[in-house]
């Protein structure tokens, strides 16, 4: 039996391109399982792409192989990879940042070999490598007909490329962070801000908080919030900061979607600062 293949690309599903990819994968194996991750992430956005895979990855056993597609550099000389994970899971993808977000847990890295490793008849086409090559070597590796040795040569993972990668901190107990990605659908923030940092600032559930967002050298929100365990120690329409499913720091309006209501989105320059709100008497 093969193992799982799960895709992630940034083509949508409105065209034929992520059920090419299927039928390519199906043609190498019928028998094969095809999951999909995500085919939604914003056009050319890596970053996205390699928090999604942070976000899914340590979710899914040993063996899987996971496809991700986000290549605005697709035909130029950006090099393709292939990784194995501490865990023993395999990545194939554009060396473009990808895997900015799971760096620290791949084990090895070979580089694809695109002359070997290419669906047959394919060669004059240099701008779908999503279908010709990596959908078509993760079928294969999934598949048991070529094993990881055989994508290609060795290469440091040192050498992977990535894409900056801020960390959160505390400075004069405020904590320093960044938002690093929506929650798409319900328009909650998500941080980089780590719920241990907030125990290191002595920051408990039901405190009352000052948040601060800016883009760049601009401000976009402040406001005093509740830290609470979940949306039910909120009112409907009323902000709170909460801790998401990957253990980060997130802020949401309780059923509404603070992303949306204040023009906020995501990445480096979407800064955060939290710290406990003054108490006011009266």
């Amino acid at each position: 039996m093969s193992e799982a293949l799960v895709l992630q690309s940034d083509f949508g599903i409105s065209d034929g391109a992520v059920s090419a990819m299927y039928g390519v994968a199906y043609s190498v194996n019928r028998s094969i399982r095809i999951f999909d991750l995500t085919h939604d992430i914003p056009p050319y956005n890596i970053w996205e792409a390699s928090y999604r895979l942070l976000q899914t990855i340590a979710y899914w056993p040993s063996g899987t192989v996971f496809v991700s597609v986000v290549d605005p550099g697709v035909g130029s000389e950006r090099r393709s990879i292939v990784v194995k994970t501490i865990e023993g899971k395999y990545i194939i993808t554009p060396d473009n940042g990808t895997l900015t977000h799971i760096k620290h847990f791949i084990a090895e890295a070979r580089i694809l070999d695109e002359t070997a490793n290419r669906l047959p008849n394919s060669g004059e086409s240099y701008t779908f490598h999503g279908r010709d090559i990596y959908a078509y070597t993760g079928a294969r590796l999934a598949s048991g007909v070529i094993t990881f040795e055989e994508v290609g040569p060795q290469v440091e993972v040192q050498l992977v490329v990535e894409l900056p990668l801020p960390h959160a901190y505390i400075q004069d107990k405020t904590i320093i962070g960044i938002i690093e990605v929506l929650d798409v659908r319900f328009g909650n923030l998500w941080t980089n801000i780590h719920r241990n940092l907030l125990k290191d600032a002595d920051i408990q559930y039901g405190d009352r908080l000052k948040v601060t967002i800016g883009n760049g050298t601009r401000q976009v929100y402040e406001n005093i919030m509740t830290f609470g365990r979940s949306f039910a120690d909120s009112i409907v329409g009323e902000p709170l900061v909460y801790v998401n499913s990957l253990d980060n720091l997130g802020i949401a309006i309780n059923q509404g979607s603070f992303a949306s209501a204040y023009h906020i989105g995501s990445g480096v320059n979407w800064t955060m600062t939290l710290k406990k709100a003054e108490k006011q008497y009266f």
